[in-house]
């Protein structure tokens, strides 16, 4: 005679190895970074391709690369968290990119970064807010992560606007 053993693993254990446990300002600020990354990648090529100049031209380099970056860490969280992010910023990032890019020359620099810098102050509310209220500590530390980077942006933005 032979035994058979079987063990059964209870689905809350297996699932916890890839799910993350998110509250509703977790969610919030996945799907805000998320768009907020949009965003700025998109902010960033138009600066790249109409800044009038060369300081607007690196910023936007700088925010297509780290936005980037970050997004990349935003989409593997909201994975794991079963999260569904937009595919396209917000209508009024929407409407915000389209004003600014309908400018050129030194209109476009001063409508670009007076609209960064709003951008990059409003993304350091969201991580505070995220900070203060969030459950889950994966989500928090993309907050905690984002900040020094979002504060270096608005800190060149702030300076190149002192410059134009």
């Amino acid at each position: 005679m032979f035994a058979l053993a079987i063990t059964v693993m209870p689905p809350v254990a297996a699932g916890a190895l890839t799910h993350l446990d998110v509250n509703e300002q977790d969610r919030t600020f996945l799907r805000q970074a998320h768009q907020g990354n949009l965003t700025e990648i998109q902010a960033g090529q138009a600066a790249q391709d109409m800044g009038a100049s060369q300081a607007v031209k690196d910023l936007g380099a700088r925010l297509v690369s780290d936005h980037t970056k970050m997004d990349d860490d935003v989409s593997r969280v909201a994975k794991q968290a079963g999260v569904d992010l937009p595919d396209k910023p917000s209508a009024a990032q929407r409407r915000q990119l389209g004003e600014v890019a309908g400018k050129s020359g030194e209109a476009f620099d001063r409508a670009w970064l007076a609209a960064q810098i709003a951008g990059h102050r409003q993304s350091l509310a969201n991580g505070a807010r995220e900070l203060r209220k969030g459950s889950s500590p994966e989500v928090k530390q993309l907050a905690t992560d984002a900040k020094p980077i979002v504060q270096k942006h608005l800190d060149l933005l702030l300076e190149a606007k002192s410059g134009t």
